[in-house]
């Protein structure tokens, strides 16, 4: 596992999205694990700046999220298609029907075995990229005493539920299942790239860079026994972790 630490969040969204630039033009047709929440807008807006300066195509780039909640349609403001649509899709030259998030109405099981077939349709995700939740997990791999491997429907922890509230009007609204990639679905990424800022994140970033410990009560650690995983910081964060570059 590579530890990247910049010198700012901002530097951090560059390099990935550098990144994730120099695999689209080595291959055209690649195939991106895409994630959602706040850590990856920045990255996406610097995907959406290369597009715009003709530094990147993505007209034949296929793509897959992680997951989604259940219990709300596509065209909700708070549903994973509307935010990759919203800050990403809808800006570039990216073929909407080459990108595929779950469905989070209808039936959930038969939603988490299209997910299962998207994550292999075509083979490996070239890269996969990755946030991290204040208690280690992973898409919506919660801390638990097991994980699993193949895409299925998490109940998601108070801790999830309250980091996700601010999206929504009221703590109620917030969806309490969601549909993900398993952790063999993540793990078989070709890379994967996880990008990390804030003090929340301190406990869960502790436990991935600072010692040799896996463990299913921080997801994030099962990233140690992938082969080719990278892990950006920001200084402020490798700081309070106690890590040196």
């Amino acid at each position: 596992m590579k530890v990247i630490v910049t010198g700012s969040y901002d530097e951090s969204c560059a390099v990935v999205a550098g990144m994730i630039r120099d695999l689209v033009n080595e291959k055209p047709a690649c195939k991106l694990g895409l994630a959602t929440g706040g850590t990856p807008v920045p990255i996406y807006k610097k995907l959406i700046e290369m597009n715009k300066a003709g530094e990147v195509d993505f007209s034949q780039v296929h793509t897959v999220n992680l997951d989604e909640y259940c219990g709300i349609p596509g065209t909700h403001d708070q549903s994973y298609r509307y935010f990759m649509d919203t800050n990403l899709f809808n800006h570039i030259n990216i073929d909407k029907a080459n990108t595929y998030v779950a469905k989070g109405m209808g039936d959930f099981e038969a939603n988490a075995a299209e997910l299962e077939s998207k994550v292999r349709e075509g083979g490996a995700a070239d890269l996969q990229l990755l946030g991290i939740g204040n208690n280690g997990h992973i898409a919506f791999n919660e801390a638990s005493d097991h994980l699993i491997s193949v895409a299925h429907i998490e109940t998601l922890t108070e801790s999830t539920i309250n980091a996700n509230a601010r999206f929504f009007e009221k703590k109620e609204d917030v969806p309490t299942k969601a549909i993900t990639m398993g952790m063999g679905d993540i793990m078989a990424a070709k890379c994967v790239v996880l990008v990390a800022t804030g003090l929340a994140k301190v406990p869960a970033i502790k436990g991935l860079v600072m010692d040799d410990v896996i463990t299913t009560q921080n997801p994030s650690t099962m990233l140690k026994m992938h082969e080719n995983a990278v892990v950006v910081i920001d200084k402020e964060l490798a700081d309070a972790v106690g890590y040196k570059a």
